[in-house]
């Protein structure tokens, strides 16, 4: 079976529509999604609004590349030591 990809802009437009009154079966059935998907969705967007999700992207993408930039210094300083040993 081909595996659905929702954004997340879908993704809480559906939940949403479960919120409003629609029940999760009938919502499942017409997205094509199971209820246990529903379920980890609304874990992680319970509550978020589309300017919710876009700070959200924002951060995580910052994150990566704080990430990055720690990573890149740690190696740095893993060779500076190395020099500063005479290991080279």
């Amino acid at each position: 079976m081909k595996q659905k990809r929702y954004t997340e802009e879908q993704i809480v437009r559906i939940l949403r529509e479960i919120d409003g009154g629609a029940s999760v079966a009938e919502t499942c059935r017409k997205h094509g999604v199971t209820s246990v998907t529903v379920g980890r969705w609304r874990e992680k967007y319970a509550g978020m609004s589309a300017s919710d999700l876009v700070r959200l992207k924002e951060l995580e993408v910052e994150n990566r590349r704080l990430k990055r930039i720690i990573a890149d210094q740690a190696l740095d300083m893993a060779i500076l030591k190395e020099v500063a040993e005479g290991k080279w």
